[in-house]
């Protein structure tokens, strides 16, 4: 049996350490809102990073991609561990493992330190949570009180992305950008003295690791990622270009072998049979790749120019947070009656008009006129797919399995967002190095001498033609993100059928249901 992130369909009854649930839970939670957090606290850090570190922007992503590629690829392999080692040890080896490469992305001095510690960031989160949610099933007895929990769970889940935009702007403005690494610090260490205290251990299960499968795939999807970044800065005829492309393709299709044989596979093939689980992978996958690149290139145009402060970048993307909220609401209150595929295509048809509307940003755009009204139509459109891909994901799955199905989901979110950032920064890439060969005779002919010493220092365009460059770039990858949610909204239609057994599983499902992290 395959366990995953998720499954919370365990047989191990409510142990309890200590006698207190309340703490219990809030150490459980405390882990899921540090792991959920910590892409959108960094996101709001990008510009200071860059500036800090000397990133390109191109680079810029992998800041993003290191974390997400690790975390997703290994997810399921870290809910696997917890089911045979012991939940609570391995929850607490991840959190302690995430700390530890916390405190080392703060001190960070050079690109590769940061990206070598948020990768190993990626790491301990694919540890420690999947093993949170499911140590809930074992600390409190099934009924009002799980429920319960489950509902704290969730909505940490779902809140922990503003909070992260919120914090990443506090702490950088306020103090500085090691800080949205360092705050990981001390919250991490609390956990881990809590937990042995209050938490107990669940019943050990005999198991294999699927490592082969969780490596391949991993380091695959890392040379893919690779591929296309690399061929944004030096070109599609770049020997190392081609080379990550070979070794992502050997990679992948070794993963797939890999899969078809193991006994206990970190990815069971037969998930995909079904097509409503199989078109629900690639929704999740196309709109994941959309929105990692959203939320990527705002938050460098708000602050590069616009001017906007952290804080005030923070702040910015709070509407999108609750519009994303609002769709789920709504979603998860109507989806029994109407079934999901509705919402798949309304969702990623806002979803797809708000990107092809910031397509049109320009350098002299305002947050209102430029921004606002996108990031709402956008997020509620996400806002609308959230709960129903994963109901959807779990619908007609047998009990023991659906943690497998709704894992492979979150692990597809990942991945998926990281492998589609690659794709549109290329496309920036390749969009503002042509726009900034256009404004190059422009800025020559009206720049000072020291803004070209500085632009050659910088190989970067200063104000008001670097704007002019970035936007260009912006842009041109907004419309890639359009053709990403096009392969969504065309899956939803064709793929995706509502049967009435369907619509008889969800209704007992939606009351549990909350949006993805």
């Amino acid at each position: 049996m395959t366990t995953s992130p998720v499954d919370t369909q365990t047989k191990d009854g409510p142990a309890r350490a200590g006698g207190r649930p309340g703490i219990a839970l809030t150490v459980i939670a405390a882990c899921q809102l540090m792991v959920v957090l910590d892409a959108t606290i960094v996101n709001i850090a990008l510009p200071h990073i860059q500036d800090a570190l000397s990133f390109s922007t191109t680079d810029l992503s992998w800041v993003l991609s290191a974390y997400t590629l690790t975390f997703g690829g290994l997810l399921l392999l870290g809910g696997r561990a917890g089911d045979i080692l012991g939940r609570r040890r391995v929850f607490m080896a991840g959190i302690l493992l995430f700390t530890f490469a916390s405190l080392l992305g703060g001190f960070a001095q050079e690109p590769w330190h940061l990206l070598a510690a948020r990768a190993l960031q990626g790491v301990g989160g694919a540890i420690a949570s999947p093993t949170s949610l499911a140590l809930i099933t074992t600390t409190f007895p099934e009924g009002p009180e799980r429920n319960r929990a489950f509902g704290v769970f969730a909505a940490v889940s779902a809140g922990g992305g503003a909070i992260g935009l919120l914090a990443g702007g506090l702490l950088t403005e306020w103090l500085d950008w090691r800080w949205v690494l360092f705050v990981n610090v001390p919250i991490g260490l609390l956990i881990a003295f809590l937990a042995p205290r209050y938490i107990a251990e669940s019943e050990r299960h005999p198991g294999r690791f699927d490592i082969a499968g969780a490596a391949t795939s991993t380091l695959g999807m890392a040379a893919l990622v690779y591929g296309f970044i690399r061929a944004s800065e030096e070109g599609w005829k770049d020997s190392l270009t081609i080379g990550s492309f070979v070794s992502a393709v050997v990679l992948l299709v070794a993963f797939a072998v890999v899969e078809s044989r193991a006994k206990e596979p970190i990815t069971p093939l037969r998930m995909f049979a079904d097509r409503n689980r199989s078109g629900t992978y690639v929704i999740m996958l196309s709109l994941a790749a959309a929105m990692f690149g959203m939320f990527f290139f705002i938050v460098l145009w708000v602050q590069n120019v616009l001017g906007y402060s952290p804080i005030q970048s923070g702040l910015a993307f709070l509407p999108v947070t609750f519009a994303i909220g609002g769709g789920a609401a709504l979603a998860q209150r109507l989806l029994p009656v109407i079934g999901p595929k509705p919402f798949m295509v309304t969702g990623a048809t806002l979803t797809g008009t708000g990107l092809f509307w910031l397509t049109f940003i320009s350098s002299d755009s305002s947050y209102v006129s430029g921004v606002l009204g996108p990031m709402l139509l956008f997020g509620f459109g996400m806002g609308l797919n959230f709960v129903t891909l994963t109901l959807t994901a779990v619908s007609g799955v047998a009990q023991h399995e659906a943690g497998a199905a709704s894992g492979l989901l979150n692990a597809t979110q990942q991945v998926g967002g990281s492998l589609g950032l690659s794709i549109l920064v290329t496309i920036f890439g390749t969009a503002s190095r042509e726009e900034g060969e256009r404004q190059l005779p422009d800025f020559m002919a009206k720049a000072t001498p020291e803004q070209q010493a500085e632009a050659m220092k910088t190989k970067e365009l200063p104000a008001p033609w670097g704007h002019e460059v970035l936007t260009s770039g912006i842009s041109s990858a907004f419309m890639a993100a359009v053709a990403m949610v096009l392969i969504a909204l065309v899956t939803a239609v064709l793929v995706i059928r509502v049967r009435k057994s369907d619509l008889e599983a969800l209704s007992g499902r939606a009351e549990a249901a909350g949006p993805v992290a």
